[in-house]
């Protein structure tokens, strides 16, 4: 069994309130959760309004298999609307 973890940080434009910040970060969340079947939360910066930090999980029986979906994420997330990726870091378990 491979446990596969992600954390992606975000900067988040157009953000003028922490609202604003809410509506964007759940509207990727629903879109990878729904797209990529992974668990996804925000875990970390919650009281800034312009980043966000994304905590995302799977598991599978292949590394492979782990790495092309979180590869797949990363891309989608480049080409999201309203949200920049920083940095991200992968660890397979």
């Amino acid at each position: 069994m491979i446990v596969g973890i992600m954390q992606v940080e975000l900067l988040i434009h157009g953000a003028m309130s922490l609202k604003d910040k809410r509506r964007i970060v759940k509207s990727i969340k629903d879109r990878v959760s729904n797209t990529f079947n992974v668990s996804i939360a925000e875990v970390d910066e919650q009281d800034k309004h312009r980043k966000a930090i994304l905590g995302l999980s799977m598991v599978s029986n292949e590394k492979k298999v782990v790495q092309q979906k979180f590869d797949k994420i990363i891309d989608m997330l480049h080409k999201t609307r309203g949200a920049s990726v920083v940095d991200y870091q992968i660890d397979l378990i």
